[in-house]
């Protein structure tokens, strides 16, 4: 019989959901092709280890990830918690585009097409994937607001923004999560966000936890190694020297997973879970995969402990880490910090 994992409520006033949750981007796009049987049956795996926050994002396959998972939304409303994002618009006529619109007209326009796509009459979680400086935030969210007070979003949240932008937003109307990128490689976020948001009692869902498997092990220079269709080709971190360098920190992950009898996964996942007690907040990961196998074993690092010792080994990675998170990093909470 599968264990399931330990609950959490997002937020002070959120959903109780499974302390790690998974992130459904890559089913559609982004990592190469995907097997749509073996991604549903993924989904199915992520029930059955009480794995019960899905993320999805408009953007994802312009609509194509929301679409996808309206069947599974469908058979399993009640037992999930679904949540989905605006804000990067694309073209289909030109796939290099992007811009990032935060406007009331457009987030009305984005929530309407996500509850369609969905099948749903409301999102549980609706985030604002990334900021536009431009627009006032407090216009921003009081948009989102509203959608809460129509009943077509029951929770709010916001992706990459400081912790000076999720105080002045959470004025405006209560925040139940952050979205942003967290892992051994990537701690920019604690600089402000993480303290903000333990203030505020706002849960901390931090994406890409497995460094986009760079963590894992599973490949070492994304050039040489992963599909033309892979996006991973592209940023800084995974290829050429700073690949070689990168690589090389991984030595500690593989010591202390070979000491717990884990995998490399296990404990970059069991690292980012801990956080919650390091800084006194509710934190859910949200790893993705399309394989069960994978799913189940990323469920199981919330069952690993790493000791003080362990964690003092691991602590230095990310101020070693070669290259940037992004080609652009125009588009993240560090470029305004």
């Amino acid at each position: 019989m599968t264990s399931r994992i330990d609950t959490v409520r997002l937020g002070t006033d959120g959903p109780r959901v499974g302390v790690q949750g998974f992130g459904a981007m890559g089913i559609s796009e982004f990592y190469g092709a995907t097997d749509e049987a073996a991604a549903r049956d993924t989904l199915e795996a992520a029930l059955e280890n009480g794995v019960t926050l899905i993320d999805t994002a408009d953007v994802y396959g312009q609509g194509a990830n929301e679409e996808f998972l309206a069947p599974f939304v469908a058979a399993h409303r009640d037992e999930i918690t679904l949540a989905t994002k605006f804000a990067i618009e694309r073209r289909a006529d030109d796939p290099h585009y992007r811009a990032v619109r935060n406007d009331p007209a457009y987030i009305r326009q984005a929530v309407e097409g996500s509850l369609r796509r969905l099948g749903v009459e409301a999102v549980d979680l609706y985030y604002m994937h990334r900021r536009d400086p431009a627009v006032p935030l407090a216009e921003s969210v009081g948009a989102m607001a509203e959608l809460v007070r129509e009943g077509k979003v029951k929770h709010l949240g916001l992706s990459e923004v400081t912790g000076a932008e999720l105080r002045e937003a959470h004025a405006v109307h209560p925040i139940t999560a952050l979205q942003s990128e967290w892992s051994l490689f990537s701690r920019d976020v604690e600089r402000s966000a993480v303290g903000a948001a333990a203030e505020l009692g706002v849960a901390f869902v931090p994406y890409s936890p497995l460094g986009r498997g760079f963590l894992t092990g599973a490949f070492a220079d994304a050039t040489k190694e992963l599909s033309d269709g892979d996006f991973r080709r592209h940023q800084p971190r995974f290829s050429g020297e700073n690949a070689e360098r990168n690589a090389a920190l991984l030595a500690p992950v593989l010591k202390i997973a070979a000491a717990h009898g884990a995998t490399a996964a296990q404990v970059a996942l069991a690292w980012v879970q801990q956080r919650a007690a390091v800084h006194g907040l509710t934190v859910v990961p949200i790893p993705g995969t399309r394989k069960r196998s994978r799913l189940e074993e990323n469920a199981a690092a919330t069952r690993i402990t790493l000791t003080d010792a362990e964690l003092a080994e691991l602590e230095p990675m990310a101020a070693q880490v070669a290259g940037d998170r992004y080609p652009d990093m125009t588009f993240t909470s560090a470029a305004r910090e």
